[in-house]
């Protein structure tokens, strides 16, 4: 059933969803809040753009144009919907197109790359009964973190950032594809439940031909020990987390 939305903590930004799709949740509001942009950044795209809701949370935070790339004609639609229903269509372009398709079209194009990938390899079996659209939102059916990673390098220009956000027990595998397509990691924060279980998110930027140097911040954690959500989390609840830098 297709529902019009609130978008978590921003005033007057509305989205589009429908509950046959896959949701936004916690790790698109954390990749849209918590990625770098760069002064010098002039073209963002997002990958896997699903509802659309990370083009739409980063007008908040910058003023360049974003991009957001989906395969399903009905996200797509949503999607759509949501850029109208904010009056932002002079800010984002919502593409109905592989990201395969997309990447071999607009070489070293971008500064910016984003993307909320499906998380669970295909012989992984995830927790709750799917439709075949959850299915490719959350399983690597149409895209891998492999293809992922080639597809950001093609599209990058020099210096270009890649900014995932991804389970933390495939750290390694980002760091050893970023590496394999000239991407350098540059930069991880973790994301804790609390501090007494293990990570459930990390996001990831690598910089494509990059210098070495990995800077680790400070992780986000939703509650204390107490069980009190902490401060920093609540905020994210109530407005936009800016942090533009340099790389």
């Amino acid at each position: 059933m297709e529902r019009l939305d609130d978008v978590l903590g921003y005033k007057n930004l509305k989205i589009y969803q429908n509950s046959d799709f896959f949701s936004f949740s916690l790790d698109s509001i954390i990749l849209a809040n918590y990625s770098s942009i760069r002064l010098r950044d002039k073209k963002i795209v997002d990958f896997c753009t699903g509802n659309g809701v990370i083009p739409l949370i980063l007008t908040r935070r910058c003023s360049q144009n974003i991009i957001g790339v989906e395969i399903q004609e009905k996200l797509v639609s949503l999607a759509k919907k949501s850029v109208v229903y904010n009056n932002l269509e002079n800010r984002i372009s919502i593409v109905c197109d592989d990201v395969k398709n997309f990447s071999n079209e607009h070489l070293n194009e971008f500064d910016l790359v984003l993307c909320n990938p499906p998380y669970f390899k295909l012989e992984e079996k995830s927790s709750i009964s799917e439709s075949y659209e959850k299915r490719i939102a959350r399983h690597e059916l149409l895209i891998n973190l492999e293809e992922i990673c080639a597809c950001a390098k093609k599209v990058l220009k020099d210096n270009g950032i890649l900014s995932i956000v991804h389970r933390g027990n495939r750290l390694v595998e980002i760091f050893e594809l970023f590496r394999l397509y000239t991407i350098e990691p540059k930069r991880i924060k973790f994301i804790y439940e609390s501090l007494d279980r293990e990570p459930i998110l990390v996001l990831v930027e690598g910089q494509k031909n990059g210098k070495p140097g990995l800077k680790i911040d400070r992780p986000l954690i939703k509650y204390n020990l107490n069980g009190q959500m902490t401060e920093e989390y609540s905020c994210l609840q109530k407005e936009v987390y800016c942090d533009s830098k340099e790389l």
